[in-house]
């Protein structure tokens, strides 16, 4: 994965913790790759003086894996329609075991010209408790 495609992400996340919901919208330069019957959109976040390397993984078979790691954590969740899956969380204190539960995914990518978008709507768990209710937006043009 050398050198890939330039691409610019549009990228839109809601969150509802406890009632609480907030918006997250930015725009990132990144990186498409293709290996195997994988596509790979990657793009690094710079928040609050530390940076993270942010890695989406899309499989031919409609399913992602979403990696975001920085110098002390390190997030991989994935997400398969209407499926539970088990994820890791670590942090400096260790591995915290977490679950996401995908009740909505949709993948679609052209290639002229190049352009995607990614909607993922999912639950987060630690063991039967609810930590909140997610949803990420995202496009990319070539």
């Amino acid at each position: 994965m050398s050198n890939g495609t330039a691409i610019l992400i549009t990228l839109q996340t809601f969150t509802k913790q406890e009632g609480t919901v907030s918006k997250y919208n930015r725009k990132f330069e990144g990186r498409l790759f293709q290996m195997g019957n994988s596509i790979y959109l990657r793009y690094t976040e710079d928040d609050n003086n530390e940076t993270a390397v942010v890695t989406f993984k899309i499989n031919n078979d409609g399913s992602i894996q979403l990696t975001r790691k920085s110098k002390t954590m390190r997030t991989q969740l994935f997400f398969e329609d209407n499926k539970r899956i088990s994820a890791t969380y670590r942090t400096p204190y260790g591995e915290i075991p977490i679950e996401t539960v995908t009740p909505s995914l949709n993948v679609n990518i052209s290639d002229l010209p190049l352009a995607g978008a990614v909607r993922v709507d999912y639950l987060l768990y630690s063991g039967s408790k609810l930590l909140g209710e997610y949803k990420i937006r995202l496009q990319f043009t070539g």
